[in-house]
């Protein structure tokens, strides 16, 4: 009978430990509506990594650099140098 109820408990513990990390995962990457946007939160835009180099003119600001967050706003890179939004 111990062991049951250890059992169950050890099961209920695995099941809400996966269902927090993957609500904080979900939490982190914002999906913007458009340039104005994403650029108020960040300047320089999205980039995929921070090895990417800017394919168009020069910009002011340097971009944030996060693979999540660039992939959840490809939609507004519109030269498709792996930078959305840059400025």
């Amino acid at each position: 009978m111990k062991k049951l109820v250890i059992g169950i408990l050890t099961i209920g513990l695995i099941q809400s430990y996966s269902m927090i990390s993957t609500d904080d995962a979900s939490a982190a990457v914002k999906k913007f509506k458009n340039c104005t946007e994403l650029n108020k939160t960040y300047k320089g835009g999205v980039a995929r990594s921070s090895s990417v180099k800017n394919k168009g003119g020069k910009t002011k600001y340097k971009p944030f650099a996060s693979k999540a967050l660039y992939d959840a706003n490809q939609k507004m890179d519109r030269d498709h140098d792996y930078i959305a939004c840059e400025k």
